[in-house]
């Protein structure tokens, strides 16, 4: 399973060099070396060899309010971080159709759970709220993603590197569309009851909502992502088992059990600061 990759879009917009030398060349690095390992292999070890290469619904582009992405909808990336998974998915198809290494693609929703880290939005909310600063919202909060539970991705990989046909394409997504505000408003719902805010002179607990702020809303940001996967779950067996009672509520309390992890990462160099102004920065290496 090649993962690997650069994937904030809001990093990509500041600095989109190392985004190219990642996710571009680094692919074709790990398709070559795939090619070259897999043609030194006797018959039957060929033949079980498959090569995984993980995107992201994001290469699509954007939706307008009705319609799904499907394995057969054109490619129309909108960020440097897209328009380089593009390139390696294309990559990927053309090591499969050049040389017939057992390629196959998959292309996930927004994933979220355990371990992610704070610059993405909902550890961002999390934290924010927890260290009682402004939750950032970009534009009025209404672009609409699918949210799947990492848990969830990582079944459908399993499924696919299991079952999974040579050449083909798999959309993995969550089955659970929400606009971005709702999406913050819930998490701060999630934290007023686990984590309650202080309550001042014995009134009661003020919402983690009001926290929320609107700020610019972030460069060439996409309206809308929703994923028809219906095409893995009738030809693989696979659907997401988490939805937005659990999932939610199962990644809310694993940041608020384990700080010891994420302590460390705002200790340190990263500081919840705004990325992704659209200011790029030259001359990267």
């Amino acid at each position: 399973m090649h993962l690997a990759a650069e994937s904030h879009v809001d990093r990509s917009i500041d600095g989109p060099d190392i985004f190219i030398h990642t996710n571009v060349v680094g692919t074709l690095t790990m398709l070559k070396e795939a090619l070259r390992y897999w043609q030194g292999l006797d018959a039957d070890a060929r033949e079980a060899f498959r090569f995984l290469h993980v995107s992201t619904d994001e290469v699509y582009g954007s939706l307008s309010d009705d319609g799904y992405f499907t394995e057969q909808t054109a490619y129309d990336p909108h960020s440097p971080y897209s328009a380089s998974k593009a390139a390696s998915d294309h990559l990927a198809r053309a090591w499969f159709h050049t040389y017939g290494l057992p390629v196959m693609v998959s292309n996930c929703s927004n994933n979220y759970g355990p371990y992610q880290f704070p610059e993405k939005l909902i550890p961002v909310v999390i934290l924010k709220c927890l260290r009682e600063e402004p939750i950032p919202v970009y534009g009025r909060g209404e672009n609409v993603r699918d949210w799947l539970f990492v848990e969830d991705h990582c079944h459908a990989l399993a499924t696919i590197i299991d079952r999974g046909s040579p050449g083909e394409t798999y959309n993995i997504g969550g089955n659970n569309e929400m606009r971005n505000i709702d999406l913050v408003r819930l998490l701060c719902q999630l934290l007023d009851e686990l984590s309650p805010r202080p309550s001042a002179g014995g009134t009661s607990p003020p919402s983690y909502a009001d926290l929320i702020t609107f700020v610019a809303d972030r460069p060439g940001h996409d309206w809308r992502y929703a994923i028809d996967a219906s095409k893995i779950r009738r030809q693989l067996g696979w659907s997401p088992r988490h939805d937005r009672h659990t999932g939610f509520r199962k990644t809310v309390q694993w940041y608020l059990d384990n700080q010891s992890w994420w302590q460390p990462i705002l200790d340190g160099t990263y500081r919840l600061e705004r990325q992704g102004t659209g200011l790029a920065k030259g001359g990267e290496s």
